[in-house]
């Protein structure tokens, strides 16, 4: 039985993926990060536990930009009236006098830059893996209880195009060249498969909670090592093996 699949064909006006490396200037991934992606659609389910699921991302973007934005850090240090811009009132125990003593804590509020792509449009395939959610996730999507974002909370994401899709594992008949730019995970092709110039990526996918000591839980991530292939210069070679929907859309799941 052929597996079925979610397309949606969107479009965002001025984006961040924000890479978790990067703060003085936010920079941006050239699309949505796997885990992006299943976080929308798990907000759009209401989902409170994962669901499995592969998710295929490609888009092109017009331009990039650099936007400012109000950066505040907080170092739970004592207000200082030279150093900090902003303080907030805080009471703390003195086992001394057994009782509560009033103090400030400050904050550095600062101007930092951010990353924006303009004019971005995706096509974003999600393959459940219990096929029985697909009609609950498409219908969720479709029809929202709250507008959806992708990336920042104010990066609203436009739906240009859902669509339930058949997907089929193929063997190319001729080779092809990308018509849009997109993340190819390294596992999914074998040396000669494919040809490109591209930038190597870990994408955050998934993540499990690790004990690090009592009550205390840090997200140990799954990363994938992908391709950001430009559709200027990576060509799928003829044989190889991949999945395409009944519209003749690549797929490159993970």
């Amino acid at each position: 039985m052929n597996k079925k699949a979610i397309r949606i064909k969107a479009y965002q006006n001025m984006v961040n993926f924000k890479k978790p490396t990067s703060f003085q200037l936010k920079e941006t991934y050239p699309l949505p990060p796997y885990s992006t992606i299943i976080g929308m659609v798990h907000v759009a389910c209401g989902y409170s536990e994962y669901h499995e699921m592969q998710i295929s991302v490609q888009g092109d973007h017009h331009s990039k930009i650099n936007d400012l934005w109000t950066r505040y850090e907080f170092a739970c240090t004592s207000f200082e009236k030279g150093r900090h811009q902003l303080k907030v009132p805080y009471s703390k125990y003195d086992k001394k006098s057994n009782s509560y003593k009033e103090n400030e804590l400050g904050i550095t509020k600062g101007i930092s830059t951010a990353e924006l792509l303009v004019d971005l449009n995706l096509i974003i395939h999600i393959i459940p893996e219990s096929q029985e959610e697909i009609e609950y996730i498409y219908n969720k999507i479709k029809y929202p209880d709250t507008y959806l974002s992708l990336g920042r909370w104010e990066d609203l994401v436009q739906i240009n195009e859902i669509k339930i899709v058949n997907i089929e594992k193929k063997d190319l008949e001729e080779d092809f060249n990308l018509e849009h730019d997109a993340y190819i995970p390294v596992k999914n092709f074998e040396i000669g498969d494919i040809s490109t110039n591209s930038t190597k990526y870990k994408i955050n996918k998934d993540y499990k909670l690790q004990k690090i000591k009592k009550n205390v839980f840090i997200r140990k991530w799954n990363k994938i090592d992908v391709y950001h292939a430009s559709k200027i210069n990576t060509g799928i070679f003829e044989d190889s093996n991949i999945y395409l929907d009944e519209d003749n859309y690549f797929i490159f799941n993970a």
